[in-house]
């Protein structure tokens, strides 16, 4: 499943092995759009130009639903919206599974004029929509032969002794699920949302907040040359809580939480989102009055919830390869490897944990899982896939692009739209697994007594990462910047936004200002202890930094299993950015009462 947010719009049961060929109902012959798709299809498989290279693959992904949007701050309404989306994409291949025109640093540009767009025609006419069709078609294969003869000339001037094929076969399937519609009182929601956000009314620390929400019921079309027939619902629903605020000396704090769900129905009831605005709201009155923590290289405990978040990200991140394209002759790639590249069959856990990644799960003790699916964007099934066993890496996240020779197919992890013409694996439940657990509360004794052996003053306890993230492109920026030039890896880590000193006796003290430093996979090789208790983590996945919230063109559903872990040695260092001033003129009265 692929959730796809275009602008501001968001647009979000049991796993088949990639072999099968799986059927449900009839194709409904009330489906207009499916109907177009398919014939549009049946009569593009004819394109020719004398001379040039034919298509071998095409397919048609369309995303049809319709959003619900509300944003408000302090009780009072900033915008409200209710708009249909029907968004399409089409992909063509020309020459050979192969050698195609993907995988090269152009692969994406095309010269021409273009008369197509990403969104159809939102009715059902038939002509229309095949019309639509059409014209995107006809500019995405005029791409393709570009592109194709680009690379080939690429490659007369490039030297890439290990090049792989192009692209995979994979079997073809026909699944038809049931379309998803939005049933909502609009009015209703605006209410909702408008007193979660009165939340913030109450903390006259928090100098910013808002809060978020989006419901987006949409069905997801694929038809492909190879025979593969998709109709599968694939929506969001989630509310987004924000806040910020300001320190005695001028730091700025923040924190965000988002509850979300495959579904509207899904969504935890009023109270409970309104807890989870009332824990933000005191989260960031805390961190406006607490002091600066010190630098610090020493044991660090992290909360199964922080755990969580951080295998989401630095393991989740680097257990999804890609593919270096072809290069124009003289110029850089824009290409991230990953820190596991070339480690297969090594060490990077210890020998007491596994991480498995399973969308076929719907739940795991009574928790929802957001990270199900049962179709990638590919059209391959998902199927459960040991990725570290016993601590050895054994297997990584991949799409239909190889991109390593020791695995040819892919996996079932084609979930995002990539680059240079091809998909961007992702995870759907990624379980952190320990076979050696003991209670969490031994976890913080074994922290303190290492403190204590390394004449520690005190340990760390990290319960929240800014991940996905809350800052603002801007400040994102800046801050990926300061930790690169700090010494910190090709893949900054989200900092911890709760982190906790722990003093011998036991007690705690949040601090702020702290981030990680040099933090990469070859840390997690140090992990000393894992506890019984575990947490689940449901998030929004995006190949923006950070999952930077509300940025990237496309996002998907992740969730992320894992207990606590004690960590031997992590370091900490102390933002050096520069301060703003806290506001000249005290605020106004945030209620009627004052």
């Amino acid at each position: 499943m692929i959730l796809r947010i275009l602008s501001l719009l968001a647009a979000a049961a049991m796993a088949v092995s990639a072999q099968q060929a799986v059927k449900s109902e009839p194709i409904p012959k009330n489906d207009v759009l499916l109907r177009a798709m398919r014939d549009e299809l049946n009569r593009s498989k004819a394109l020719r130009v004398t001379g040039a290279d034919a298509p071998y693959f095409i397919q048609y992904r369309v995303q049809d639903g319709e959003a619900l949007e509300i944003e408000a701050t302090l009780g009072g309404l900033l915008s409200m919206s209710r708009s249909p989306i029907r968004v399409q994409e089409v992909d063509i291949r020309v020459g050979s599974y192969d050698f195609d025109n993907t995988n090269y640093v152009l692969s994406d540009y095309y010269s021409g004029s273009r008369y197509d767009s990403n969104m159809m025609p939102l009715g059902d006419d038939y002509l229309a929509l095949r019309h639509s069709l059409w014209l995107a078609t006809d500019r995405e294969y005029k791409t393709a032969l570009e592109a194709i003869g680009r690379k080939r000339s690429a490659l007369r001037n490039v030297n890439m002794p290990d090049r792989l094929p192009d692209f995979s076969k994979a079997a073809a399937v026909e699944y038809i699920g049931p379309r998803q519609l939005l049933h909502a009182d609009d009015n209703v929601w605006k209410q909702r949302v408008l007193a979660w956000s009165n939340v913030f009314a109450g903390y006259p620390k928090v100098l910013g907040s808002g809060v978020e929400f989006q419901a987006i019921p949409s069905t997801s079309y694929l038809v492909n040359t190879e025979g593969t027939v998709i109709r599968k619902p694939d929506g969001v629903a989630f509310v987004r809580i924000r806040a910020s605020g300001q320190a005695v000396d001028g730091m700025p704090v923040r924190d965000a939480a988002v509850v979300q769900s495959s579904d509207l129905n899904g969504l935890p009831p009023d109270q409970e989102i309104r807890q989870v605005a009332e824990q933000v709201a005191g989260d960031v009155t805390q961190l406006s009055q607490s002091p600066q923590g010190d630098e610090y290289t020493g044991p660090v405990l992290f909360d199964a919830g922080a755990a969580a978040q951080l295998f989401g990200q630095l393991l989740g991140d680097n257990l999804k390869i890609a593919r270096k394209p072809v290069p124009q002759p003289g110029r850089p790639v824009p290409y991230l490897p990953s820190e596991l590249e070339g480690r297969l069959g090594s060490k990077v856990l210890p020998e007491w944990m596994d991480v498995v990644d399973d969308p076929s799960q719907t739940a795991f003790d009574g928790q929802p899982l957001f990270g199900h699916y049962e179709y990638d964007d590919e059209g391959v099934a998902a199927q459960p896939l040991t990725l570290i066993g016993k601590g050895v890496l054994q297997a990584f996240l991949l799409t239909r692009t190889p991109a390593m020779r020791e695995f040819s197919a892919s996996n079932g992890h084609g979930r995002m739209h990539g680059s240079f013409g091809a998909y961007a694996p992702g995870f759907g439940n990624l379980f952190v697994r320990a076979s050696q657990t003991e209670p969490y509360a031994d976890l913080k004794k074994k922290l303190i007594a290492l403190c204590a052996e390394r004449h520690k003053p005190f340990g760390y306890i990290v319960r929240k990462l800014d991940f996905p993230s809350s800052a603002t492109v801007s400040e994102l920026r800046r801050m990926m910047t300061a930790m690169a030039q700090s010494g910190g890896g090709a893949r900054p880590v989200a900092p911890p936004i709760l982190l906790y000193r722990v003093y011998p006796d036991g007690h705690e003290e949040l601090v702020r200002g702290l981030r990680f430093r040099g933090l990469s996979t070859r840390a997690f090789r140090d992990i000393l202890a894992a506890s019984k208790e575990t947490a689940v983590f449901n998030f929004l996945d995006s190949r923006t930094p950070f999952a930077l919230m509300g940025a990237g063109g496309y996002v998907t559903n992740a969730s992320v299993i894992s207990p606590a872990v004690l960590f031997d040695e992590v370091e900490l260092e102390k933002t050096e950015d520069e301060l703003p001033k806290p506001p000249i003129v005290p605020p106004p009265p945030l209620s009627a009462s004052r």
